[in-house]
């Protein structure tokens, strides 16, 4: 869980599948600035995690709070460490944040592509908590969605 001043925030997210940019709904793009670049949108059970080239957008759907929609940024710069693992058939991000919260996210049913996007994120979100710039080529494999495996 994901606390601020003892109030919960957030949860493990559950990713089931990356999503065409194209395909997102209305309601994400009002929190994705015009000067922002959508990198890349995965789908929980039930909601969305946007990342951008400058923050985490996070939406979350309560039912058994009568249906209340819960949404979080998370800005890189927020970022103490993150980490990326990767196992046969999953993959998990973990990051702390400055405040010592941990924050984890879980790709359900990976296949290589989505392991390979998954790699350009986190060298992407890497460097900009490094303050580097990100490599133009990683963003633009990311925006055209090219997860091809390179040797």
């Amino acid at each position: 869980m994901l606390y601020v001043k003892y109030k919960e925030l957030t949860k493990t997210f559950n990713f089931s599948n990356a999503l065409n940019r194209e395909d997102l709904p209305g309601y994400i793009k009002h929190y994705i600035l015009d000067d922002e670049q959508v990198l890349v949108v995965y789908k929980t059970e039930r909601d969305h995690g946007v990342f951008t080239d400058k923050k985490i957008v996070l939406f979350d759907s309560f039912r058994k709070y009568g249906g209340q929609k819960q949404i979080n940024t998370i800005p890189y710069s927020a970022i103490e460490t993150l980490s990326v693992t990767f196992s046969q058939d999953s993959a998990d991000l973990n990051m702390v944040l400055h405040c010592g919260v941990p924050v984890h996210f879980h790709f359900l049913a990976t296949q290589a592509e989505d392991k390979v996007r998954l790699r350009l994120l986190y060298t992407c979100i890497n460097r900009i908590i490094d303050d580097q710039v990100p490599s133009k080529r990683d963003i633009k494999r990311l925006m055209k969605d090219d997860v091809s495996f390179e040797r």
